[in-house]
C-alpha cells in the first residue's frame, strides 16, 4: 500500500510534468504566431498601400462565414488563453522551485547554464509588460506616440520615428531572442525531443534559429524607419 508521502510526491511530479507540457504547448503557439505576425509586418518595406491592404485583409478573412474581424478575434482569444496558461505555469513552477530550496547550498558554478536560461524569469516578466504596452500602442490605440492615424502604416512609421519608442521595441526584441532561444530548447526537452546528442544539438540550433529569425525580423522594422528605408 502506498504511503501518503509517496502519493503526494507522485501527484506533485505529475502536476509538474503537466505544467511543463502546458508551457511547451503554449510556447509553440506563440512561436507560430510571432512568425506569422513578423511576415505580415515586414510588408512595411513594400510601402503604405501593401501594408494597409494586408492589415485590412486580416479583418475580412472568412467573410461572410465569419463577421468582420472575426478571425482576428478568434486568434486573440486563443492567444489570451495561451498567455494565461503560459504565465500561470511559469510562475507556479518558479514558486515551487523556490519553495523546494529550503536550505542554502555551497555555491557551485553551473558551467552548462546559458545567459538566456538565467534571464528567463525576469526576461519573461519584461516581455509580459511589453505585450501590455504593445496592445495599448497598436491594438487599442490608448498610447499613441507619433501618430494616431487610421492608417496602420502611418501609425507604425510615426511611432518608430521617435527614438525612444524604437528603443523600447529593440530592447524587447533582445529579450524575446533570449526567451525564444531557451524556450525552444526547453519545449523540445519537455516533449522528449532531446534524447540523443544529435537531437540535443538540433534542438539547440533550432533555438538559435528561431531567436535570430523572429527577433531579427521584427527589429528590421524600427531600424528601417530610423534609417529612412521605411518612410
Amino acid at each position: 500500500m502506498a504511503t501518503p508521502t509517496l502519493v503526494k510526491n507522485g501527484r506533485s511530479t505529475r502536476s509538474t510534468i503537466a505544467l511543463k507540457l502546458l508551457m511547451a504547448v503554449t510556447g509553440l503557439i506563440f512561436i507560430g504566431y510571432v512568425l506569422a505576425h513578423m511576415y505580415g509586418n515586414l510588408k512595411a518595406f513594400s510601402g503604405q498601400a501593401a501594408f494597409d491592404e494586408y492589415a485590412e485583409h486580416l479583418r475580412t478573412i472568412g467573410e461572410p462565414l465569419l463577421p468582420y474581424a472575426g478571425l482576428l478575434w478568434i486568434i486573440r482569444i486563443v492567444l489570451i488563453l495561451a498567455l494565461v496558461g503560459h504565465v500561470y505555469a511559469a510562475y507556479t513552477l518558479w514558486a515551487r522551485s523556490a519553495k523546494a530550496r529550503t536550505t542554502k547550498y555551497t555555491y557551485t558554478k553551473r558551467v552548462n547554464s546559458t545567459w538566456s536560461s538565467k534571464t528567463m524569469r525576469w526576461g519573461g516578466t519584461a516581455l509580459l509588460l511589453f505585450i501590455v504596452f504593445h496592445i495599448l500602442h497598436f491594438t487599442l490605440r490608448v498610447v499613441t506616440p507619433g501618430s494616431n492615424s487610421d492608417s496602420p502604416y502611418e501609425r507604425l512609421v510615426g511611432s518608430f520615428e521617435i527614438w525612444w519608442v524604437a528603443a523600447i521595441y529593440l530592447v524587447a526584441m533582445a529579450a524575446l531572442a533570449m526567451h525564444l532561444r531557451h524556450g525552444t530548447w526547453s519545449a523540445a526537452q519537455t516533449l522528449g525531443l532531446t534524447n540523443s546528442a544529435a537531437a540535443r544539438r538540433n534542438a539547440n540550433l533550432a533555438g538559435y534559429l528561431v531567436a535570430v529569425v523572429v527577433a531579427g525580423g521584427y527589429s528590421l522594422i524600427p531600424i528601417g524607419v530610423l534609417t529612412g528605408l521605411i518612410s
